[in-house]
């Protein structure tokens, strides 16, 4: 089968952790051949169709000069969409106007036979903050505004509180109050840019202390180990990206429930992999862009979460 990866720069990856670069791995390693382009590499025009310009490419083995391409240029090799047996769209967020439009040509590529993962109508129908709101048992109180005194009226409830932008990833922009209110007002005008920007409060879950756990689950099942992304020092945010410690652990029987209640529904929807963030026993995203920590899991667990996704994969196609 013959896969095109849509996705960052090759040359911004980090090979030792990447996601992305695990799935091309264990691809090529069954024999299926790679390509990849960015978003900006795709175009459509009338009478023809969603064509990708794309690199062909060849994983090394080497940690150095890891991939080698057939072309210097994604622009020597225009191929439409429909004629690669998957497509994996794994650009990262932000979800911004650009991912957005992608999601279109991406679903127009489908219209024309691709088989496209994640689902694209599935990527917009499910913002990785509000999604939960779909399964609102299984979270913290939780209050989605842009009215300042909306949110001042929800820490007076619950006295302790983490803010956070709709928009935001890696940890960007998370804040936590606590009882004596400091700086309420403040952190509120720097997220909701003065009633013009929605933004989501939660109560805080001191569980955070023990990790934000990434449950992973593929094509409607979840992976057996979660990473818990644990702060560090007076962090209050687990996130890698915010120099959190990433541990690999068994899924407590609180994250089964959650997966396997949640896993079906959202396979069903075209969401061949998502990324449950749980701390203690709540469901805090759903993330469907671009999840990672598969090779976090697989090193330090042994699981191999690659191999995993690329069954699932091989069965959808």
């Amino acid at each position: 089968m013959h896969l095109l990866f849509i996705a960052d720069p090759l040359e911004s990856f980090k090979i030792y952790k990447d996601t992305t670069f695990a799935m091309m791995r264990e691809a090529q390693r069954r024999g299926h051949a790679l390509s990849v382009c960015g978003p900006q590499d795709i175009m459509w025009q009338q009478g023809s169709c969603v064509t990708a310009y794309v690199r062909d490419i060849t994983l090394t083995g080497k940690p150095d000069v890891w991939f080698t391409a057939s072309q210097s240029t994604p622009h020597e090799r225009p191929q439409a969409l429909k004629d690669f047996g998957a497509v994996l769209m794994r650009k990262d967020p932000p979800f911004d106007s650009e991912y957005f439009y992608a999601t279109h040509l991406l679903e127009q590529a489908e219209r024309e036979g691709a088989k496209v993962f994640n689902k694209p109508r599935a990527l917009r129908d499910h913002p990785e903050k509000l999604a939960i709101m779909e399964f609102a048992k299984f979270i913290s109180p939780t209050l989605v505004t842009r009215d300042a005194e909306d949110v001042k009226r929800f820490h007076a409830e619950h006295r302790d509180i983490i803010l956070k932008p709709l928009d935001g990833m890696g940890g960007m922009g998370i804040f936590r109050v606590k009882d004596d209110a400091l700086n309420l007002g403040g952190i509120i005008e720097t997220l909701n840019k003065d009633g013009a920007q929605t933004l989501m409060v939660q109560k805080f879950v001191p569980e955070i202390k023990q990790g934000d756990k990434r449950v992973l689950v593929i094509g409607g099942k979840p992976v057996p180990f979660s990473l818990a992304r644990i702060p560090q020092g007076t962090e209050v945010r687990g996130n890698l990206a915010a120099g959190g410690k990433g541990v690999a652990q068994p899924l407590t029987a609180r994250d089964y429930e959650i997966a396997e209640a949640l896993g079906p529904v959202l396979a069903a929807r075209g969401l061949l992999l998502v990324g449950l963030d749980i701390i203690g026993d709540y469901m805090t995203e759903i993330n469907v862009t671009s999840p990672t920590c598969f090779q976090e899991i697989n090193d330090q667990a042994g699981f191999d979460v690659a191999s995993m996704f690329i069954d699932a994969l091989e069965a959808a196609c």
